[in-house]
């Protein structure tokens, strides 16, 4: 894993994640948004969504899993690598993880925390999949934020219902490395 990326999340530790093409001008014309986690678009327009923000100067992550007209199949990550200028990929599917590994992209492994047995389970995904992050999902449990860092030995991102400057805070002082959210007004903190 790219050492400056873990840096770049450090020094600015809020993704914006983009849902819409209104999300996508914001990010644009933000300077203090570094990363960016793309969350829509489909196979014909992805490319020219992740070459706007690269122009824009952005480090860029597609959510594979959320783009129509891919599917869950490994040559994902090889269309991304080809045809667009994405830094990396998330997916919830750790084969896809994988294979974007080997084609040298960013990988954020995203997980629902939803019961004991979703927690239980994150610890083997991580391994299975070898990601460079894992996404957690809600991210506004500091407490499972810290039981999750503990059983697994990659940088974790809180990620979902972050919608305030308290839950940013909770979530970086829980052990997560950054916080992912669709709220601009986050993305300003």
């Amino acid at each position: 894993m790219n050492t400056d990326f873990y840096k770049q999340l450090e020094n600015n530790p809020v993704i914006a994640a983009v849902k819409d093409e209104e999300g996508l001008e914001a990010c644009c014309g933000n300077q203090e948004v570094r990363v960016i986690f793309v969350l829509y678009g489909n196979v014909c327009s992805i490319g020219r969504i992740v070459g706007k923000l690269k122009e824009a100067g952005k480090t860029v992550l597609v959510h594979v899993d959320l783009i129509e007209g891919l599917s869950g199949k490994e040559i994902v990550a090889e269309f991304i690598r080809s045809h667009t200028e994405a830094d990396g990929i998330i997916s919830t599917k750790p084969s896809l993880i994988k294979k974007a590994r080997e084609c040298g992209l960013y990988t954020v492994l995203r997980v629902f925390i939803l019961d004991s047995m979703s927690f239980k389970n994150v610890a083997r995904q991580t391994v299975a999949a070898g990601p460079d992050m894992l996404e957690m999902l809600p991210g506004v449990m500091p407490k499972i934020i810290q039981k999750v860092r503990k059983n697994v030995k990659i940088p974790v991102i809180a990620g979902g219902l972050i919608s305030d400057k308290e839950d940013v805070i909770e979530a970086l002082s829980a052990g997560a490395i950054s916080v992912s959210t669709t709220n601009p007004a986050v993305w300003e903190m």
